[in-house]
């Protein structure tokens, strides 16, 4: 029955209908074409705008493109630190420390601040109504306007001074932490602090039972990238406001003594990497 059935044409792929399995790789080819397709267009409109643009403003391309070697090569001759250049550590290290405890208080104490916006403001555990819209809004202020603009913005109220890069720090990080922090509170899990609910715990005892103990983890993991991005952008604030290595850095790229400047580049380089180091170690350790 089986074999009349087969060749009257009943079997599968039979009477010239393709079966699931050969459809299947010509499915697969035309969703690749069309990507390959897709992909490529994109790339050449991405170069087609940026030629455009270069023949805009004057930029030529393959001029830079052609720099590029010789500038590479004169900074690996110039910022070589020399031996001359260690004699400048007097200047380099006291900068380099007042940088970094400066951008690790501006994080720490903009950590905590964040931390209390984001549990008043989040629309799990938050105090309702319009203080959620206004907390994430001052987030979003903060976060959005850059660490120089608000560099600039404070120099003129607190002129050249530790406290005006202290300041842009803290409200760049303010307004990044918050944005975080909300986001880790309103993916909490939900059962801790309906338990507590149920049994009637105070306003106090759900933040202290359970908001904290569950976010703790992400918020430290939080404060310890906010502190290595800091460091980053002290340098340029300390450029700005006169202050830490970023002002050392100045003086001596300006007058022209790029062996110091280099040395200076060197010993952020090594601050930042051994930031990042510590704040891994303390993440594989927590996590």
């Amino acid at each position: 029955m089986s074999a009349k059935f087969a060749l009257a044409g009943g079997g599968p792929g039979a009477g010239g209908s393709p079966s699931p399995a050969a459809e299947t790789p010509e499915k697969a080819n035309a969703f690749f074409r069309r990507r390959t397709v897709a992909v490529v267009a994109a790339g050449l409109v991405f170069i087609a705008v940026n030629a455009l643009s270069g023949v805009y403003v004057g930029f030529d391309f393959l001029g830079a493109l052609m720099d590029i070697p010789s500038g590479f090569a004169w900074m690996a001759v110039e910022f070589v630190p020399t031996v001359e250049s260690f004699e400048k550590l007097d200047a380099i290290l006291p900068a380099l420390g007042s940088t970094i405890l400066v951008s690790v208080a501006a994080s720490c104490l903009a950590a905590v601040i964040a931390y209390v916006f984001a549990v008043l403001g989040s629309r799990s555990v938050g105090l309702g109504g319009p203080i959620p819209l206004i907390v994430r809004g001052i987030a979003s202020l903060f976060r959005n306007i850059p660490t120089v603009a608000w560099a600039f913005i404070l120099l003129f109220s607190f002129k050249q001074s530790d406290f005006t890069g202290f300041l842009a720090l803290f409200l760049t990080s303010f307004g990044y932490l918050v944005r975080c922090f909300l986001e880790n509170i309103d993916e909490l899990a939900a059962g801790p602090v309906e338990a507590l609910r149920a049994s009637g715990a105070s306003y106090g005892a759900i933040i202290t039972q359970a908001v904290i103990p569950l976010s703790i983890t992400s918020v430290i993991s939080w404060v310890l990238y906010m502190i290595e991005t800091n460091i980053r952008d002290a340098t340029l604030v300390g450029i700005l406001t006169g202050t830490g290595i970023g002002f050392v850095f100045d003086i001596y790229y300006k007058s022209f003594r790029y062996d110091v400047a280099g040395l200076v580049l060197l010993g952020i380089i090594i601050v930042v990497i051994a930031c990042e180091m510590t704040s891994n170690y303390v993440r594989r350790k927590i996590m």
